[in-house]
């Protein structure tokens, strides 16, 4: 049965500029990486999660309201924890009903704008509208000391003036492009100014409207992933809190919000207690010592983050109050089995080289990209882990004697690239001992940072992994930035959940 804490309710929901920025699309560098989650695992357990009995019937308007609150807490999460983040416009599927309608109507359009400039004398009654548009555009990039830029605009696009002067057939409508363009260069940042370029080589009056307007649209986001980079080191201080409100109303329309949760930190508590059993501390010994943790709050949680990098994705729901970085953790765990991997090569390669090639980072770090090539896509399930640590041995051990006879030592004879190559393709089997050893080596200094709270320096890297503590230590950070901020967010509710948790287990243990 799920523990549902008792969370006092929070202040009445502050109102934030955030919420009317409209959510985009996520600029994300390692698209690659998610499109492996995405074929690797399906999400089933997003219908186990539906099939938990709500606590009772809620309306249309209330889902709804809940819907959106969601929405604005996913929103105002990934511009915090998102460093990359940007708004970009959408992108409407090739052959949709709606971008079918959308081109036909903008066809539309365009046409009747050129068939007027094409009447003898010419109508500008589209041509005006579209520069009074083009003016509040404008305008709308300005900032409030931008007085003399703003006079400019509203002299030049005057409207009254311009249509007057189409009246009496005195206007120049290429005259008006030509400001508009050198004041889109002004304001436009410099990564437009090769499309401001372009826009000076088009001379026929409709399609270079059309340009003006799509170098326009970039404009805007451009303008918009500005504000949001400005608004993130004000946001990062209200997140929180932010955050918390939100899923506190959340959690009072479904108090079941929380039961994949408590049974996370239930199993963390559980693991804890059962080693505590098996490996107890000697007489004499602290609990630090004897290696296991503590069973205290801070241990059950540090725990329980870690077994989120061990998480069965398909078959096992996430804990609610992590959904929003479901997809990292995902990556991290991805990420984590390559490295072990790697770890396992390297460790493979300089057992069997010996000292000859220990003090060449240079060349670690060869090996590490050539391993990390032959590697990718080793969580999809066409991926024939077997083959490729074949391939790897090969040129691992090619390698190799490249670099012996560049420093003057003698390459490995037959016999040693064939046990090179042997232990290399053990490798694929789940239950090596070498993977296993670098996996554990790997989890304890991840658990050892954890600890270490905010200590700037890393604690000491365990033996045979000094070729990839770079990459450890880049995985750690990213790691513990996610678990630390979904702590600051959260924490009240683990706290309750984990003070039932803690005191049924010293009853049982002490009853």
């Amino acid at each position: 049965m799920s523990q549902e804490p008792d969370i006092p309710h929070t202040s009445e929901e502050k109102s934030s500029d955030s919420e009317d920025i409209q959510e985009g699309s996520l600029n994300n560098p390692d698209q690659s990486m998610r499109a492996r989650i995405r074929q690797s695992s399906s999400s089933p357990h997003r219908c186990n999660a539906a099939q938990s009995s709500p606590s009772r019937l809620v309306s249309m308007e209330e889902l709804m309201e809940t819907a959106k609150g969601v929405s604005n807490m996913v929103l105002a999460h990934e511009i915090v924890v998102n460093g990359g983040f940007q708004i970009k416009p959408a992108e409407l599927p090739e052959g949709s009903l709606e971008k079918t309608v959308k081109e036909i109507v903008h066809k539309a359009f365009w046409d009747c704008l050129e068939a007027q400039l094409s009447e003898d004398p010419p109508t500008y009654d589209h041509s005006i509208k579209l520069v009074g548009e083009i003016k509040e555009t404008l305008l709308s990039f300005l900032l409030p000391g931008h007085t003399r830029l703003r006079n400019q605009i509203t002299e030049v696009l005057d409207l009254d003036l311009i249509k007057q002067e189409a009246v009496n057939g005195a206007l120049d409508i290429s005259k008006l492009a030509e400001f508009i363009i050198g004041m889109m260069g002004t304001l436009c940042a410099p990564v437009r100014d090769e499309e401001i370029k372009k826009l000076k080589d088009i001379h026929e009056i409709v399609p270079l409207f059309r340009a003006i307007f799509s170098v326009l649209d970039l404009m805007k986001m451009d303008m918009a992933n500005f504000a949001v980079s400005s608004i993130r080191p004000h946001l990062m201080q209200q997140s929180v809190e932010y955050e918390r409100e939100k899923f506190q109303k959340i959690f009072e329309k479904q108090p079941n919000s929380l039961d994949f949760v408590t049974d996370w930190l239930q199993e963390a508590s559980d693991d804890l207690a059962n080693l505590r059993c098996k490996n107890p501390p000697s007489p004499g010994v602290g609990a630090a010592a004897s290696g296991v943790p503590v069973l205290c709050p801070a241990a059950v949680q540090n725990w329980a983050y870690l077994k989120l990098l061990k998480w069965d994705h398909v078959h096992r729901p996430f804990p609610e109050t992590l959904l929003m970085d479901h997809t990292r953790f995902q990556e991290m765990q991805l990420e984590l089995e390559q490295l072990t991997l790697t770890g396992a090569i390297l460790l493979v390669m300089f057992n069997v080289a010996g000292a000859a090639l220990s003090n060449l980072p240079a060349f670690s770090d060869k090996i590490k990209t050539i391993i990390k090539l032959l590697l990718t896509g080793m969580h999809l399930p066409s991926f024939n882990l077997s083959e490729s640590l074949a391939t790897v041995g090969e040129k691992v051990c090619a390698e190799v004697n490249s670099c012996l006879s560049q420093h003057g030592f003698t390459p490995f004879t037959a016999e040693k690239e064939i046990a090179l190559k042997g232990q290399i393709q053990t490798l694929a089997n789940s239950d090596n001992t070498i993977c296993k050893l670098i996996d554990s080596r790997i989890q304890t200094f991840l658990e050892s940072y954890l600890t270490s709270g905010h200590q700037k320096s890393f604690p000491a890297i365990p033996g045979g992994l000094g070729p990839i503590q770079r990459e450890m230590e880049e995985i750690a950070v990213k790691y513990a930035r996610l678990v630390n901020y979904n702590k600051m967010v959260f924490s009240p509710y683990y706290d309750v959940i984990l003070s039932k948790l803690l005191n049924k287990e010293e009853s049982q243990l002490f009853g």
